[in-house]
């Protein structure tokens, strides 16, 4: 994997935990700096996915390309399902799905990456 594109989007979910909880804090709903900064990471994490598939082969364990390939495709369902629910929940936890969720996508970018350190 690219480390540049790994540090791009753990920044990403830095920035979009913390606005989620600068909202949360405020009791303030979802706005367009949220939807924007979750659409900035789902595209970082597209380009993640394209890199990851094109690279995978390199992976020689097959359990471990699977985990890998699995984590890809996860990674992607998790930023459009908490901006919906945000969209949707009309209190102000919905801002605490959006918290938990940049923290869920953190913790499978950082899984990503040490799947890739660790069998490449």
């Amino acid at each position: 994997m690219l480390q540049p594109l790994t540090i791009v989007l753990l920044v990403a979910c830095g920035v979009l935990g913390l606005l989620a909880a600068h909202h949360l804090l405020r009791r303030r709903l979802v706005d367009d700096p949220i939807v924007l900064v979750g659409a900035a990471l789902e595209l970082a994490l597209l380009v993640q996915l394209v890199v990851g598939l094109t690279r995978a082969s390199a992976i020689g364990d097959g359990a471990e390309r699977a985990t890998f390939i699995a984590y890809l495709f996860t990674v992607l369902l998790v930023v459009p399902a908490v901006v919906v629910i945000a969209v949707k929940e009309k209190t102000q936890w919905a801002m605490g799905v959006v918290l938990g969720g940049a923290v869920v996508v953190a913790i499978l970018v950082a899984r990503l990456q040490q799947v890739w350190t660790l069998n490449v």
